[in-house]
Order: structure tokens, then C-alpha cells, then sequence
């Protein structure tokens, strides 16, 4: 039996609708929305649709969103001080840089950037202060990927304690974070990456994979247990026909979307694991959408404390 989908967009539309509330509380009590600033350096074309899709759900659901556009020229320095005058200001509760920053400005801005955010405004859950907490397991203020995650499984009602958890990548972003809200839930985490020995069958052994690795497919059914809950966090913009038909089959009607758009969004997990999992998370339509959810959830969560709301 096929595994079941997860349908992402119908979880993302629950957090919104438990938000919504808190935001119209808050907006009572303070008078005024909660506020989130968006900071765009560049042009790049993936970080101006995901920009456009925050701004867009933002004001959906009663927030304030300003972006803040910057040039792809800009330097370091003028995104901290932009970051500093965002964390100045009384009427900002949420500060969100997007990344990836040009390579221009070198290799450790992003670090910089996330190190020179308020840790009560930081919306992404990437300061240190917010990391610390998360492996003491007392953060306010979580990364919106995983976190979504979790609810996801939640909503589902994904077994968490006491589940072999194996989580496909060590990013800053995903991965460590993943492993750690799994952790804090009692499941048994694995981090695996590419310089782990016999990969698939330790993935293999795992009751909850998270695929976050960014290798369009990579994950195939010999990486899978079978009855497996599979969480595909990957977003890969694949520009050769071959490659996608290679993944998703020549009969495969998302192959007419390529020949219209010349390039398609695959995740990290091959479509054939869909016959071994017993859940498993599509792309798009699984995580992303959570993101986003969790997004708005994190400014409402800081406004919320910055007004002692």
C-alpha cells in the first residue's frame, strides 16, 4: 500500500488558525499588530519567491511585515547596522534576514548576521543565545523548520517517544535542530552526513527519517525501513530534464510542468519510497508551507513576551 501523504498545507492552515487569535489579542492589547522585518540582501530568484510568500502570509494574517531591500553590492557592515537599527526599534518584535547573503560578503556573514540579531526578536531561531536554550530544551524562540516538523508529526499522530529517529543532515538550519526537538520528545536521534559509514543501513533502522541534505532523490528505498514515517525537508531546483525524469518517472505528469517552466522543485526523497514508508512528506506541498506557518507563529511568540502580553 502506498505510504500516506502528509499533507502540509492542511497543517500549516491549523497553526494559522491557533494564531490567529493570539494576534488579534494582541493587537487589542497593544494597539497595534504584531511586526515583523524582513531583511533582503540581493536578487536571487529562490530567496525572492520566499521572501514574497512570508510578506504574503504575513499580512494574511494580520501582521505587519516590512521588507527591507538591500543590493546584491552591499556590504556586511550594512546589513548589521540595518539589523541594529531593526533591533532598536520599539515597533519591530521579529527580525528575519534572508539566506543565503551574497558570497561576496564572505564566508562566516551569515553567522554575523544571525550574532548581531536581538535574541528577543529573533524570529529564525538561529542566535546563539536561542541555540543554547534549544539544547537545554527551553527555548522560546525555535528554528521554523523543525519546529513545523514537529508539529506535523504531531498533527498526524506520528509516534515520537521512544522512535528511532534518524536525521539525514548536520545543518545549522535543519539538521541540529531537528535532532534536537527530537531528542526533547524522547526519541532515540541519529545525525547522519556524508562522511557517515554504511549510511543506508543506519538509515535504514529508523522509525522517523528526516531527509534534509539537499541531493535531489538521493533518499531511495534501501534507505527506507518499511512502515517508516519519512519527513522530506529537501527543496531542489532541478534544471536537466533527464535528472527529473530519471527521479519521478517518464509518465510522470509533473514532467509537463518542467517542459513549461524548464526547471522543477524535487525533494531529497525518491518517489519510489512512497511503496516501503508508511508516511511520507511530499514536495512541494509537505514542509515548506510549515515553515511559513511557524514563521508567523515565532512573531506573534516574541511579541507576545516583548509586551509582556
Amino acid at each position: 500500500m502506498p505510504a500516506r501523504v502528509l499533507d502540509g498545507p492542511a497543517v500549516a492552515a491549523a497553526i494559522r488558525a491557533a494564531v490567529a487569535p493570539e494576534v488579534q489579542s494582541f493587537t487589542s492589547a497593544a494597539g497595534r499588530p504584531p511586526a515583523l522585518g524582513i531583511v533582503l540582501v540581493g536578487d536571487d530568484p529562490g530567496s525572492e519567491i520566499y521572501v514574497r510568500n512570508k510578506v504574503k502570509a504575513g499580512g494574511e494574517s494580520g501582521l505587519t511585515v516590512e521588507l527591507l531591500r538591500l543590493p546584491a553590492t552591499a556590504a556586511i557592515d550594512e546589513v548589521l547596522t540595518l539589523v541594529r537599527r531593526l533591533n532598536e526599534r520599539s515597533d519591530c518584535d521579529g527580525i528575519l534576514v534572508q539566506s543565503p547573503l551574497p558570497a561576496g560578503m564572505g564566508r562566516n556573514a551569515t553567522q554575523r548576521v544571525f550574532d548581531a540579531i536581538d535574541p528577543a526578536k529573533d524570529v529564525d531561531g538561529f542566535h546563539p543565545v536561542n541555540v543554547g536554550k534549544l539544547a537545554q530544551g527551553r527555548a522560546h524562540l525555535t528554528p521554523c523548520t523543525p519546529s513545523g516538523v514537529m508539529v506535523m508529526l504531531d498533527h498526524f499522530g506520528v509516534r515520537i517517544a521512544g522512535a528511532r529517529a534518524v536525521v539525514l543532515g548536520r545543518s545549522d538550519i535543519v539538521g541540529k535542530p531537528m535532532a534536537q526537538l527530537l531528542l526533547s520528545r524522547d526519541a532515540t536521534v541519529t545525525i547522519c552526513h556524508s562522511k557517515t559509514e554504511a549510511l543506508k543501513s543506519v538509515t535504514a533502522e529508523a522509525d522517523i527519517l528526516v531527509a534534509a541534505i539537499g541531493r535531489a532523490g538521493f533518499v531511495t528505498p534501501e534507505f527506507v525501513k518499511t512502515g517508516a514515517t519519512v519527513i522530506d525537508v529537501g527543496i531542489n531546483r532541478v534544471t536537466d530534464r533527464s535528472i527529473a525524469a530519471a527521479i519521478l518517472g517518464q509518465g510522470s505528469p509533473r514532467l509537463g510542468d518542467f517542459d513549461r517552466r524548464g526547471s522543477l522543485v524535487v525533494g531529497d526523497v525518491h518517489p519510489a519510497v512512497a511503496e516501503v514508508a508508511s508516511a511520507m512528506t511530499p514536495v512541494p506541498g509537505g514542509v515548506g508551507p510549515l515553515t511559513i506557518a511557524m514563521l508567523l507563529k515565532n512573531t506573534v511568540s516574541a511579541a507576545r513576551a516583548r509586551a509582556g502580553v
